[in-house]
């Protein structure tokens, strides 16, 4: 029997996202459902527990001592009453029919709950929503659940459309198929193709394709006998592509529970289901969640490095919108030539503030796959709002060149993120109600889920710390009888380094924090840490463990640098097997940035992303080398920073994965009693981190940003040490500017250091350690930390319980002491309650003050 194409004679299956956890089940054992087993509609009418006469058309179906929650039987809008300060949230703006600035698709997302983006075979990107595309069409069921309800979506239908025809047809298969055909069908077929007079190729008609005549159009190719071999030649014949949209099927559901004094979103991945065909890229959820209008006055947060402010209505529509992955780029994904450095989320928050009260977002399921977007009124719509959204699947493509030409084919993520994605929404009033509110809720939260731990060492000491980074050795090339070679060139020897603690010792610098780089393996770029070889160009392992006994008995606390995931020298290992493998099936590599040119250097060696699959291993051999030599701890440069997949074909490992294998690794570190020091302090690592180190006192800088906020230390303040970038290698163009930064911000002093001059850095690959000479800033170093101490000391252990901008360039830190500082980075004295704050200066007061 032929082939016919019609919708009806061809199965419709979906494929159903692996339950989080069954990381071996491959994507073809999963049992195939049949979508008409599967049609949402709404069976039983969904009663009311309560009411309020402001939701018209909402019903109320969950209530706690904190909150209620409303949903709407017509349209799935959902909204919460927060009944300390009678707030109404609402997940749809209630006045988005008079929006005079949306039209069009935006318009109908203004409406929706959920959208989703998929592919199709050819990998381009469509999009979908819970309104034009489910809730229109009454394809949604709403039921209750403990403490709230569960929307389930059908996105798109069954019905045939004109795209489910053949694009084009020669002017012989026309003909062809005219000749089978009655008078009826040739009619048919006529209204339904027009011929092209300038190549004789007969175009599908869409503009005439609805109601009875689609169907005729369907009636006459079943008629003539017309196959899928019969669509597939003509393609070839013709070079078009068909897609068809009868596969343009989802289903997803979301779930909404109130929980204490937060309203718990969640997207069970289990309940999704979509065709092979068209694999579902991201789904996001909540877009307009309590989106704030043109009349009203406030900010969203986003949490890009520090924090950062993006002030309602600001007019910003000429630039892009506001959109940044949290935990940063996956370096498994980076395009080539990608050279962007921007700072990164490392907490999976944001919020919206308003007059009177504040909304804060935690993302609690799915944060390493998730990206927060954000965007101000006038562009799309009227209103200014915040959200994420989470990819499913990843996509990159394999570009084939023959016969001088190039053709790109999709490459897909085998199996899906292994994860379900939800959002706990915390509503604030009152004092609480800012981004200072925010930063309390949220170390609280951290707090009370062992996401974070009080730094009791740093708690003993009356000093605030100094932190100093030592590079012991880089590679460097050398010449023999005229043959390069590459050798370590020495930087900073145990022993040197013994010389700069006693010159900060005799000016009283205390609190010595030390990470020493490039110490072990061949330097800076140290091969992978299976094996633990000191380097002999600066000591080796005698001069080590003499240096390690001095530090203790001065009381001087150092952390041994080592990268764990990013392997920068590849002596030992195995690109092939052991690196991460990108979507097209190649080793996962990142090449410098040429700073000169501002793009990567492909004429340089590059480094690879360790499989995850291997760095429990290296984490385990190498706290075995490293604890013979009785440090007081390890300084993480990347395992706290930087979460890569690895798209190995049949051994996948997505970046959810990847996450609680670094988690495993930390726990490993934390069982020897090591305290860990850190680059980066994603918010996975730092339940294990004593100090996080190079922390961003700002922003990106994205021009639709307004404003920086010390946020992240504002949650890390009392319980985790933290330090800024280095002074000597910032773009601070005086002490003071730094200063002022570090007192708002509650930061201690970083320097990196080395013993030589900065001369032996020339024709190395470090030659942007321009300025790391101990000698020509030890004396200015003193000075500011000595400044700094006199003020930060009496903070020592203190959490930040507010941070507010009094006025122009004049901000005020308030500790949980009482204790404050006030800075003004202006050119005019200021004012406040009454003291004068003079130009490029700060005030203090409060408890000591």
């Amino acid at each position: 029997m032929s082939k016919v194409i019609m919708r009806s004679l061809l199965a419709l299956f979906l494929v159903p996202i692996l339950i989080s956890g069954c990381s071996n089940t491959n994507t073809a054992d999963v049992d195939e459902v049949d979508l008409s087993d599967m049609e949402v509609t709404q069976d039983q009418p969904i009663k009311a527990a309560f009411d309020d006469r402001r939701l018209k058309g909402m019903i109320g179906i969950a209530e706690n001592d904190y909150l209620q929650l409303f949903v709407d039987k017509e349209t799935a809008s959902i909204a919460v009453i927060n009944k300390q300060n009678d707030e109404i949230w609402y997940s749809n703006p209630p006045d988005r029919d008079k929006d005079p600035i949306v039209s069009g698709i935006n318009s109908d997302i203004l409406s929706s709950q959920m959208q989703l983006s998929f592919y199709n075979n050819f990998g381009q990107s469509s999009n979908m929503n819970s309104y034009s595309d489910s809730v229109v069409y009454e394809q949604f069921s709403i039921e209750p659940i403990e403490d709230g309800a569960k929307v389930r979506y059908q996105f798109g239908t069954n019905e045939r459309t004109a795209a489910d025809l053949p694009l084009m047809l020669s002017k012989e298969r026309f003909e062809e198929l005219s000749g089978q055909l009655d008078g009826t069908g040739q009619r048919a077929l006529m209204i339904a193709y027009r011929e092209n007079a300038e190549t004789g190729i007969y175009e599908r008609n869409d503009g005439a394709l609805t109601g009875m005549q689609l169907e005729r159009a369907f009636q006459a190719f079943e008629d003539a006998g017309y196959t899928e071999e019969d669509l597939e030649e003509d393609r070839n014949e013709l070079n078009f592509t068909q897609e068809s949209e009868n596969n343009r099927v989802f289903i997803a559901a979301v779930e909404y529970e109130l929980e204490d004094d937060s309203l718990l979103v969640k997207v069970p991945t289990e309940e999704i289901y979509y065709t092979p065909d068209f694999p579902i890229h991201s789904i996001s959820f909540l877009r307009y969640f309590g989106a704030a209008g043109t009349e009203e006055t406030g900010s969203i947060f986003v949490p890009d490095g520090s924090g950062s402010l993006i002030h309602f209505n600001n007019g910003k529509t000429n630039v892009p919108s506001y959109q940044q992955s949290v935990y940063g780029q996956d370096l498994a994904l980076l395009e080539s030539n990608d050279a962007r450095t921007n700072e990164v989320i490392r907490l999976p928050v944001f919020g919206l503030i308003k007059e009177e009260s504040a909304m804060l977002a935690i993302i609690e399921e799915g944060a390493a796959s998730a990206t927060i977007r954000a965007d101000v009124s006038g562009r799309l719509n009227s209103y200014n709002f915040v959200y994420p959204s989470f990819t499913v699947i990843n996509k990159d493509d394999v570009s084939l060149q023959a016969e001088d030409q190039e053709r790109s084919l999709p490459r897909f993520q085998e199996e899906k993120m292994k994860s379900d994605f939800s959002v706990r929404y915390v509503f604030l009033s009152d004092n609480d109600a800012n981004y200072s509110g925010m930063a309390r809720y949220y170390q609280n939260y951290l707090v009370e889920n062992d996401l974070i731990r009080s730094n009791q060492q740093s708690e003993q000491l009356d000093d605030i710390p100094f932190y100093v980074q030592l590079v012991g050795s880089v590679n460097k090339q050398q010449h023999f009888a005229g043959v390069p070679y590459q050798a370590l060139q020495p930087l900073t020897t145990f022993e040197q380094a013994e010389h700069i603690f006693e010159e900060l010792t005799a000016r009283d610098v205390n609190n010595l924090k030390v990470n020493y780089i490039g110490w072990f393996n061949k330097g800076m770029n140290h091969s992978v840490p299976s094996k633990v070889r000191v380097d002999r160009a600066i000591g080796g392992e005698k001069g080590f463990k003499n240096f390690i006994d001095y530090a203790e008995e001065q009381g001087i606390r150092v952390f041994p640098e080592t990268a764990l995931l990013q392997v920068h020298n590849d002596s030992g290992f195995k690109s092939r097997t052991e690196a991460s493998r990108t979507l097209t099936n190649l080793p996962a590599s990142t090449y410098p940035i040429n700073r000169a040119l501002n793009k990567r250097d492909r004429s340089k060696d590059p480094q690879y992303s360790l499989s995850p699959r291997y760095v429990e291993e290296y984490t385990s051999q190498f706290v075995e080398e490293l604890i013979p030599f009785d440090t007081t701890g390890v300084t993480l440069r990347d395992l706290a920073d930087v979460l890569n997949s690895d798209f190995r074909r049949n051994e996948q490992i997505d970046r959810i994965e990847s996450e609680e294998i670094s988690v495993h690794a930390l726990e490993m570190l934390y069982e020897k009693d090591l305290e860990m020091m850190a680059h980066g302090g994603n918010l996975y690592s730092l339940p294990y981190l004593t100090d996080v180190i190079n922390v961003p006192l700002g922003h990106t800088g994205f021009k639709i940003q307004d404003e920086a906020i010390p946020f992240y230390q504002m949650v890390l303040r009392g319980y985790v040490d933290y330090a800024s970038t280095p002074f000597n290698l910032s773009t601070y163009l005086n002490d003071q500017d730094y200063i002022l930064n570090v007192l708002e911000y509650g930061s201690n002093i970083n320097f990196q250091w080395i013993y030589e001059s900065n001369d032996e850095l020339k024709n190395t690959s470090f030659d942007h350690l321009y300025a790391v000479n101990y000698e020509r800033w030890v004396d200015q170093a003193t000075e500011i930390y000595h400044e700094v101490n006199e003020v930060l000391r009496q903070t020592k252990g203190e959490t930040i319980r507010s941070h507010e901008s009094l006025e122009e360039n004049v901000y005020k830190t308030t500790y949980n002491n009482d204790f404050y500082i006030i800075v003004n980075y202006g050119l005019e004295p200021v004012t406040i309650d009454g003291y004068t704050v003079e130009p490029q200066s700060y005030l203090t007061g409060g408890e000591d003050g």
